[in-house]
């Protein structure tokens, strides 16, 4: 095994196509073809399963890539201490569910880093993506909530995959819709009145399950139900659709203007929002940075 073969690996993995990742690599397709399946018949697990669709990582693929970033890190860093004249590169990830304050909490930490050489990663992904993401250690923290709902689910997947779920703040559940929505001028809401409207969730993939959801009380059936995979879209829907999504409440006017309201929901229930990590890594420099940002959009209580 070399970390040729590994750059190879985590290239097709990114791209998804053996035809793409020859290009980018500068290599035939047969050659990077072979290397391939001779990486897979050495470690005996099968990285990849190939179809008429493309190229997807198995299960045990994944775990496989996320060792792999790793060395593949660990070279680079090597190489900028003791090969190259230039400053070491800073690496750090974040993978989140699809909140503002995140992304918004990461400007920050770069704004504040400031260094000449760094290699930063945001994902907005799915819940399960986000599990997998610190598991094989694609990114360092994940932003994720625990609910009376969720937690139970939740938690037993954080004890199998060895994480640890650390709080941050509590925040009360809070729909979101257009301002000129028929419910936008009250003060409170109760699940009982969003019931004749659209809800919107987003788009959990394979691993659509209400206790996988971003938002509150996706267990509670709905006779209109739209799943998104984007931001940009369900803010698209409540403008047009007089739709709704459940959230945190915490959501800045700037984007928006005051197209979108965000009113109380009064049901026995709230967010423990929070960042999971690996149970034996310690929060770095730049993970304190990026967790005391977060902190700043704790609602008042």
């Amino acid at each position: 095994m070399t970390v040729q073969q590994l750059k190879y690996i985590v290239t097709v993995a990114e791209t998804g196509s053996i035809t793409e990742a020859a290009k980018q690599l500068f290599i035939s397709q047969p050659s990077l073809s072979n290397a391939v399946k001779e990486l897979e018949k050495e470690v005996g697990i099968a990285i990849f399963l190939r179809s008429h669709a493309g190229i997807t990582l198995t299960k045990e693929g994944m775990e496989f890539l996320g060792y792999a970033r790793q060395v593949i890190q660990q070279m680079e860093l090597l190489e900028d201490r003791y090969v190259t004249d230039l400053p070491q590169k800073t690496r750090f990830g974040v993978s989140a569910q699809h909140y503002t304050f995140t992304e918004n909490a990461f400007v920050e930490l770069v704004k504040k880093f400031g260094q000449e050489r760094y290699e930063f990663y945001f994902n907005a992904a799915s819940t399960h993506q986000i599990l997998e993401d610190i598991k094989n250690r694609v990114s360092d923290l994940g932003i994720i909530y625990l609910s009376k709902e969720n937690g139970s689910v939740i938690q037993k997947v954080l004890n199998e995959y060895n994480l640890q779920f650390t709080p941050l703040f509590y925040a009360k559940p809070h729909v979101f819709l257009q301002k000129y929505h028929p419910l936008a001028s009250r003060e409170s809401l109760v699940l009982d009145d969003l019931r004749p409207f659209p809800r919107l969730n987003f788009v959990q993939g394979s691993y659509e399950s209400a206790y996988y959801s971003e938002e509150l009380y996706s267990t509670v059936q709905a006779e209109k139900q739209i799943h998104v995979n984007d931001r940009g879209a369900i803010v698209n829907f409540m403008l047009g659709l007089n739709a709704y999504t459940i959230s945190s409440g915490i959501f800045p006017k700037y984007l928006h203007g005051d197209n979108i309201v965000a009113i109380p929901l009064i049901e026995n229930e709230q967010m423990k929002i929070g960042y999971i990590m690996n149970e034996k890594q310690e929060l770095s420099e730049l993970g304190l940075i990026y967790i005391n940002e977060l902190r700043k959009y704790a609602p008042e209580v």
